[in-house]
């Protein structure tokens, strides 16, 4: 996938490509987000389904186990319910969590997602799909 540059100082998104995710789950939504700032940085936010698994904290505990697996170390969340990870060397920085989860930390004010991933998070808690919400950032390496 081609990287997109955004904000200032020559920022750019993180590859997805880089992001591990789960045995059977698909990317049904992305939007990338940039936040120009003093502190500049792009990042993707996702929804994630994997169909295969019970229900969706199944799912983000076999996501957190797959990272920490391929050698990714656990990180501080933004809320709680949240899991986050930093890539091996801290290229990638990924946080997620259930749609549930980020649905209630939206609408609370603790966090923020564009338009279309609340929209497509809500689709996915209402047709009770296991599903996650990502936030990939590039990391501090």
């Amino acid at each position: 996938m081609l990287l997109a540059g955004c904000g200032s100082g020559g920022q750019h998104a993180p590859d997805l490509g880089g992001l591990p995710l789960v045995s059977g789950a698909r990317v049904v939504a992305q939007s990338l987000k940039c936040d120009p700032g003093v502190n500049a940085y792009c990042g993707w936010e996702l929804v994630v389904v994997a169909t295969g698994y019970r229900n969706s904290d199944e799912l983000l505990l076999s996501e957190h186990d797959r990272l920490k697996a391929l050698g990714w170390t656990g990180a501080n969340a933004d809320i709680g319910g949240e899991r986050a990870a930093d890539s091996p060397g801290h290229k990638l920085h990924v946080t997620f969590g259930t749609a549930y989860t980020d649905l209630k930390g939206i609408d609370l004010g603790w966090i923020r997602r564009t338009k279309k991933i609340q929209l497509t998070l809500s689709r996915q808690l209402f047709e009770h799909s296991p599903s996650l919400s990502m936030l990939l950032e590039v990391g501090s390496g």
